[in-house]
C-alpha cells in the first residue's frame, strides 16, 4: 500500500514537470512570435517608398509653379506683408490709446525730505498707508501732422513692397523659362548625337561590308569607327547636360531633387511680330517693377522729409484717466483726470534740420537710381530687339544649312557606295550635319531666350508666359 502511494505521488510530480514544460515552451513560442513580428515590421518600414510618377510639364505649368513655390517669390510676398503691417503700425499712433491698469501700494513718504525743511508740528514721516486704484488711462492726438506725413509715407512704401514683388515674380519667370529652354536644347541636342550615332554606326558598317568585299579600305573602316566613337561621345555629353539642366530646373521649381521631371513642350520657332524699339521703351518705362519701386520710395521720401519738417510745428494732444481709488478696495471712489496740452520743440540740438537734409539727400540718390535704371532698360530693350531680330535670321538660315548638310551626306554615302571616292567625304559631310545640327539647335534656343528677355525688358514675361 505504502509503494503504490510513492507510485501515485511520483506520478502526480511528473504531470507537474510536464506542465512547467509545456508552459516553457509556450512562453518561447510566444517570445518567438513577437520577435518575428518586430522584426517583419521593421522590414516592412525600411522598406524603400514607392517611387513617385514623373512629374511632366509644359512650360506655363513650370512658371506657374514656381511663383507658387519658389522661395524667394515667398519671401517678397512676406515682405510685402511686412509693409501692411509697418503702414498699420504707423496708423495707430493717429488713433486713441487706451490702457487698463490695477494697483495696490503701501506708501511711506519723508515730508521734511520733499519740503526742504523741517517745520514743527510737521511730522517727519507720514504712513505708511495703502493706496489702491483701478481704472483706465488714454490719449489721442487730435493735431500731429508729423505723425500723418509718417502714414502717408508708410502708404508708399507697400507700393514699393509691391513693386519690388513684382520684380521678384518677373526675375524667377525670366530664369525658369531659361532652364526650361536650356532643359529642351539639351533634349534637341540629345535627339540629334543619337541621330548622328545611328549615321556613324551605318557608315561604319557599310564600310566594314565593302572591306570585306574588296571596295574599301580597312583605312577607311578605322576613318568610320573613329567617327562612330566621336559621335556617342557627343551623345554621353548631351545626355548629361540634359541632367544638368534638369537639376537646375528642379530647385527653381522647389521640388525634392529626387523628383523626376518630365517636359512636355518641344524647341520650336515661335514667329514674332516686328516691334517698334521707342515704342517699347515707353511701355518699358510705365511697366517695368524696378521703375515703380523707385517712384514709390521717391514719394515715400517726399512724405518722410514733410513728416520732419513738421516736427517744427504745435502738437495738440488729448489725454486722460478715470479711476477708483482709496486707501482700500472697500473705501475707493471715482477720481479723474482730463488733459489738454498743445507742445511744440523750441531746441532740438539740429536733429530736425540734420533729418531734413539726410531725407533730401535720400532723395536725389533715388533721381541718380531713376535715372540709371531708365538707361539700363533702354539698353535692355534695345539688345534683346536686336538679338531677337538677329536669331530669327539665324533660325532661317540654319535651317537651309541642314537641309544641304543632309543633302551633302546623302550624296557623299553614294558615291562611297559605288566606289568612287573614300568616305573621307562622308565623314566630311557627317561633320557638316553635326555643326548644322549644333547651329539649327543654337538658333531656335537663341531665339527663343531673346524672345524671353525682350519681354523681360518690357516688364511683360509673367503676362507672356502664364496666359
Amino acid at each position: 500500500m505504502k509503494r503504490e502511494t510513492n507510485r501515485v505521488t511520483f506520478s502526480k510530480a511528473e504531470s507537474g514537470a510536464e506542465r512547467v514544460a509545456r508552459r516553457c515552451r509556450c512562453g518561447v513560442m510566444f517570445l518567438l512570435a513577437v520577435a518575428v513580428s518586430i522584426l517583419a515590421f521593421q522590414a516592412y518600414g525600411q522598406q524603400p517608398p514607392a517611387p513617385t510618377a514623373p512629374l511632366n510639364l509644359n512650360l506655363q505649368q513650370a512658371v506657374q509653379m514656381a511663383l507658387k513655390q519658389n522661395p524667394s517669390v515667398q519671401i517678397a510676398v512676406l515682405n510685402l506683408a511686412e509693409s501692411h503691417k509697418d503702414s498699420d503700425i504707423a496708423l495707430s499712433q493717429l488713433l486713441p490709446q487706451a490702457d487698463f491698469n490695477i494697483s495696490d501700494r503701501a506708501l511711506r513718504e519723508n515730508v521734511q525730505a520733499n519740503i526742504g525743511i523741517a517745520i514743527p508740528g510737521v511730522p517727519k514721516a507720514v504712513g505708511p498707508f495703502q493706496v489702491f486704484q483701478v481704472g483706465a488711462n488714454f490719449s489721442a492726438p487730435v493735431f500731429d501732422l508729423s505723425l500723418w506725413r509718417k502714414w502717408q509715407a508708410s502708404r508708399k512704401s507697400i507700393n514699393g513692397a509691391d513693386a519690388q514683388t513684382l520684380s521678384v515674380r518677373e526675375q524667377i519667370v525670366l530664369l525658369v523659362v531659361s532652364q526650361y529652354l536650356s532643359v529642351l536644347r539639351s533634349s534637341a541636342e540629345i535627339s540629334a548625337a543619337q541621330a548622328e550615332v545611328d549615321l556613324a554606326q551605318a557608315l561604319y558598317d557599310q564600310a566594314s561590308d565593302q572591306e570585306k568585299h574588296g571596295t574599301a579600305t580597312s583605312v577607311d573602316e578605322l576613318r568610320a569607327n573613329v567617327e562612330l566613337q566621336n559621335e556617342k561621345q557627343q551623345l554621353i555629353i548631351a545626355q548629361t547636360n540634359e541632367k544638368i539642366a534638369l537639376y537646375g530646373l528642379a530647385k527653381l521649381l522647389n521640388v525634392s531633387p529626387s523628383q523626376q521631371i518630365t517636359l512636355s513642350d518641344q524647341l520650336t520657332f515661335f514667329e514674332t511680330p516686328n516691334m517698334n524699339v521707342d515704342e517699347s521703351l515707353e511701355d518699358a518705362y510705365k511697366s517695368r517693377p524696378e521703375m515703380k519701386q523707385l517712384l514709390a520710395e521717391q514719394q515715400a521720401l517726399k512724405y518722410e522729409k514733410s513728416s520732419d519738417r513738421d516736427s517744427r510745428l504745435p502738437a495738440l494732444t488729448f489725454q486722460g484717466d478715470y479711476e477708483q481709488q482709496g486707501i482700500s478696495s472697500s473705501t475707493i471712489i471715482p477720481t479723474y483726470a482730463y488733459i489738454a496740452g498743445i507742445s511744440f520743440p523750441i531746441f532740438t540740438g539740429g536733429r530736425i534740420r540734420a533729418q531734413v537734409v539726410r531725407d533730401e539727400l535720400e532723395r536725389k540718390k533715388v533721381d541718380q537710381n531713376l535715372q540709371d535704371e531708365k538707361n539700363q532698360i533702354a539698353l535692355e530693350v534695345q539688345t534683346a530687339s536686336v538679338q531677337l531680330e538677329s536669331a530669327r535670321n539665324q533660325v532661317q538660315v540654319a535651317n537651309l544649312g541642314d537641309e544641304l548638310a543632309k543633302e551633302e551626306v546623302q550624296q557623299s554615302r553614294d558615291r562611297f557606295q559605288a566606289g568612287v571616292a573614300d568616305n573621307i567625304e562622308v565623314v566630311t559631310a557627317q561633320n557638316s550635319l553635326a555643326r548644322a545640327d549644333e547651329n539649327r539647335i543654337a538658333a531656335l534656343y537663341q531665339y527663343n531666350q531673346s524672345r524671353a528677355d525682350l519681354a523681360r525688358a518690357i516688364g511683360r514675361i509673367e503676362l507672356l508666359y502664364t496666359k
